[in-house]
């Protein structure tokens, strides 16, 4: 598990270069067969791929410049460096970087347009969202970024009525294409390399979609919205144990019905293109099949929402008729029905195990199930090591201890406890579960300061870089072994 923006890449952002060809070569070499990344679609202020503008367009900031140069787009020698050396990353730095040398490219790409036009005119014809798209950021670009249902009407109601022609602004979607075109050929030539050394690619989907979305803007029927196209109600989760008056997440929630009518159109759009981009697709909040907790608009918590039965089988079967060969994986974490295992059962849909969520007493004993996917932790929560270091009580540790058979001193901090990080990676790939996998903090034993995501947060988060040289023979060495010896070279 690593985010293509982890790796440590010459323009301030891991992208669809070169740096990502050597990460897949790493993976493979240590035996790896699937190499889990976050969402790559457009992401928004808080720059987190689960808030996302689309559900289809690709973010830009992942284009390669140097790759832009084998296309005949920009010459190497104009291209410099931005922030190769920071531990993390700076989005609007690096946006405003990379634009002006996309600028450059696509005035050379309209002068050279004839020997790209056959595979411009395929990725269009392939992009079935594109004009919404392109239509969506153009708009978006008028009203300096403010969503969409601020907008005046005839931009606000343009899905439906498409009476402002969009002949006057080619230039501006000739761009937006553009960017998408690249995105999409540079996405195709990394899954293409992947394959050939034999690794698949597990693309990340979460359940709902943001209301300033171009989703949304062109499918309000899809969703419980007002006549301005507000939320009626949206989504989040019930008090738990993090949060005592719940989670409000602000996304809309869908109208099942009325997707029901049109055979779930907008979802099987959204898996059909997931599966074309990717080799396995593990949905987020997956549990929202079976039950999900509907929250009114007007309330200022999520503790007055209530539990509405999901489609459940209805909406996968629709998604299995129009994408027969998807390969699923389920978030199903947290307090679930057994609806939801019965569900994933019937479709053969591995679900997910987290080893750090055992580190209790009660939790211990329990086995990790075979049609499974194990995690020693995943991007929401903190790294073995990090985990590690809030055990205070020498109970809690020698717990740890026990479960791990190490022969240490319990009063000893347990982070402290050399290569404990890959005590925990031979446990999860050890175990039945037939796909194990590690974050790459996990692998390197780091510890808070490589978190990922801090769930409820935001400023900090998605930032994190791999330092260059974090890897070396002996790491990947290492990994094989493990992985040979657990029988799953």
């Amino acid at each position: 598990l690593c985010p293509v923006f982890s790796i440590p890449a010459n323009q301030g952002i891991g992208d669809l270069g070169q740096k990502t060809i050597r990460m897949i070569d790493i993976i493979a070499d240590a035996g790896y067969t699937i190499w889990q990344i976050l969402p790559l679609q457009m992401t928004g202020p808080t720059h987190s791929p689960y808030q996302t503008y689309s559900s289809f367009a690709g973010d830009p900031i992942y284009i390669n410049l140097d790759r832009l140069c084998e296309m005949g787009l920009l010459t190497q020698s104009s291209i410099v460096n931005c922030n190769k050396f920071k531990d993390f990353v700076e989005y609007d730095k690096i946006r405003e970087f990379k634009e002006s040398y996309f600028q450059k490219a696509f005035k050379v790409f309209k002068k050279e347009f004839d020997s790209f036009k056959e595979d411009f005119e395929a990725f269009k014809r392939d992009a079935f969202w594109l004009e919404d798209w392109s239509a969506y950021s153009l708009f978006k670009s008028f009203y300096n970024g403010a969503p969409w249902f601020e907008w005046e009407d005839e931009y606000k109601n343009w899905p439906e009525n498409r009476d402002i022609d969009l002949d006057d602004y080619k230039d501006e979607i000739f761009y937006i294409e553009f960017l998408q075109f690249v995105f999409y050929k540079q996405l195709d030539e990394i899954q293409m390399y992947a394959h050939a050394r034999n690794l698949k690619i597990m693309g990340d989907m979460p359940f709902y979609v943001d209301l300033d979305s171009a989703d949304v803007w062109c499918n309000r029927k899809a969703f419980l919205l007002d006549e301005e196209g507000k939320p009626e109600y949206i989504a989040g989760c019930p008090p738990d144990y993090f949060s005592e008056t719940g989670q409000r997440w602000g996304m809309p929630i869908y109208d099942f019905d009325a997707q029901e009518k049109n055979g779930y159109l907008f979802w099987c759009n959204r898996m059909s293109w997931m599966n074309r981009c990717y080799d396995m697709v593990r949905i987020d909040h997956f549990r929202a099949f079976d039950t999900y907790w509907k929250i009114p608009e007007s309330c200022p918590t999520a503790i007055e929402g209530k539990w509405i039965l999901g489609p459940a089988h209805k909406l996968m079967d629709a998604i299995l008729k129009a994408c027969p060969d998807i390969v699923l994986v389920a978030e199903d974490l947290g307090l679930i029905r057994p609806e939801v295992i019965e569900l994933e059962e019937d479709y053969g849909i591995p679900g997910m195990d987290v080893l750090l969520f055992r580190m209790e007493t009660k939790q211990l004993k329990k086995k990790a199930k075979k049609n499974s996917v194990l995690y020693t932790g995943t991007h929401d929560n903190d790294s073995i090591k990090g985990w590690l270091s809030t055990y205070e009580s020498e109970e809690d540790r020698q717990t740890v201890i026990d479960y791990l058979g190490l022969d240490v001193d319990a009063s000893e901090p347990l982070d402290t406890i050399k290569d404990i990080n890959w005590k925990f990676v031979q446990t999860c790939m050890n175990s039945v579960a037939d796909y194990c996998i590690i974050p790459m903090q996990d692998i390197l034993g780091l510890s808070s300061e490589s978190r990922i995501n801090i769930p409820s947060t935001v400023g900090n988060n998605w930032k994190w870089r791999i330092k260059k040289g974090a890897f070396d023979d002996e790491i990947i060495e290492r990994l094989r072994t493990l992985t040979r010896v657990s029988g799953r070279l």
